[in-house]
């Protein structure tokens, strides 16, 4: 398997970031999966507005994406993702919105208008991933 880099510095992090909120989160909804945790990576590519994803899910599921259609500069902004496994087979799309909040990013992905899942993220390396933890919500 390919890590990109910097991947194992985000996932560290991520985990730790992830590991400090998901305990309150838990507490308060006690049907949530106590497991519900994601991570992804983000990678821009030398095709504005398109980004190589790297994501796994509970440790359990994982494989490449897509991101197209997002900004020319930045991560901000509005994006359609394709997940796969790491089969190649097809797994999720979504709409996927990322906004920067000062330093950080909120993320958000999206079916048919509807929140499926919500995260945190920051930028890594030298600017060129975005790194995130994620869980997916009932709203």
């Amino acid at each position: 398997m390919h890590e990109f880099p910097g991947f194992r510095s985000a996932v560290a992090l991520i985990t730790f970031l992830v590991a400090a909120i998901a305990s309150p989160i838990a507490a308060q909804d006690q049907e949530q999966d106590p497991e519900n945790i994601g991570f992804v990576l983000y990678t821009k590519t030398t095709n504005p507005g398109t980004l190589i994803a790297r994501w796994n899910y509970q440790n359990r599921y994982y494989g490449p994406g897509l991101a197209t259609g997002g900004p020319i500069e930045g991560f901000e902004g509005n994006y359609h993702v394709r997940y796969f496994f790491e089969n190649g087979e097809f797994s999720d799309e979504y709409d996927l919105e990322i906004v920067q909040t000062g330093t950080f990013y909120d993320v958000i992905w999206r079916v048919d208008g509807e929140i499926q899942a919500r995260g945190v993220g920051m930028l890594v390396e030298d600017g060129t991933a975005l790194a995130a933890g994620w869980r997916r919500v009932n709203e």
